[in-house]
């Protein structure tokens, strides 16, 4: 007798498995995002907008309304959706190259804005697609394409604390948060989170996904896991960053 499993609504069963390398993190973050909406039953109300680079090869992941946007452009196509039309679910999703560096000014202004979208970005410490280029997250020593004998802090500067920079520049309602995809459910927990305080309108929403890339970092199994679990953690501390505070009613 044969067993059939079922595929959750927002995903797409003519697209999988995913085109992601062996081993690489982006199919976990986009479970857990999957199965986020699912549970919120928003499937009909979402709109997942992702970068070039590695993420682009998720755009006909979802069975939701998608689009493929230019480098870096990611936040503001969202955000242009969702201002046209309030109703919407707004999912911007891309890696740290397109959030952290060509589109560092659209999450910057994007987050001080206030805008009631949700970007969700993929740090894997270095620009997959490319090759393992050097990256704004590449960890100090660190060797990359570009950095052969390891990131010097002192010649190119430190990794970008995404989530904290967020967090300082945005208003009370936003929601931050830094998961990992060695841990799918506080990670699910997250994007949940983060999609339900846009869904009540409090503002922006962010969570970075500490991820894996053992192709570019030339990694086994178990070293792959150490990194992002042992040295990643070390500078990228995960967990919520800011929360809204609850609302209370007048005179309660």
């Amino acid at each position: 007798m044969s067993v059939q499993l079922a595929m959750p609504k927002s995903w797409r069963i003519d697209t999988k498995p995913h085109k992601f390398c062996p081993g690489c993190g982006h199919g976990l973050v986009l479970k857990a995002l999957g199965q986020a909406i699912d549970e919120l039953g928003i499937q009909d109300r979402a709109v997942y907008g992702c970068d070039i680079g590695c993420s682009l090869l998720s755009w006909d992941f979802f069975n939701v309304d998608s689009i493929q946007t230019h480098h870096g452009r990611t936040t503001p196509v969202i955000t242009g959706l969702k201002r046209a039309n309030p109703d919407l679910v707004g999912i911007a999703y891309m890696g740290d190259g397109g959030g952290y560096a060509i589109g560092s000014q659209h999450l910057v202004n994007a987050a001080a804005r206030n805008e009631n979208i949700t970007v969700i970005l993929v740090n894997n410490t270095q620009y997959g697609m490319t090759g393992g280029q050097m990256a704004p997250t590449t960890m100090p020593g660190q060797k990359t394409e570009t950095s052969p004998y390891g990131r010097d802090p002192q010649k190119t500067g430190y990794p970008t604390q995404g989530p904290e920079m967020v967090a300082a520049i945005t208003r009370e309602g936003a929601y931050v948060a830094r998961g990992t995809v060695a841990n799918p459910k506080q990670l699910k927990g997250f994007i949940k989170k983060a999609l339900e305080n846009q869904i009540a309108g409090n503002g922006f929403s962010f969570v970075e996904v500490l991820s894996t890339c053992p192709t570019n970092w030339r990694t086994n199994a178990e070293e792959t896991w150490k990194f992002v679990e042992k040295e990643m953690t070390k500078y990228f501390k995960v967990g919520e960053i800011k929360v809204p505070e609850p609302r209370h009613e007048e005179g309660k």
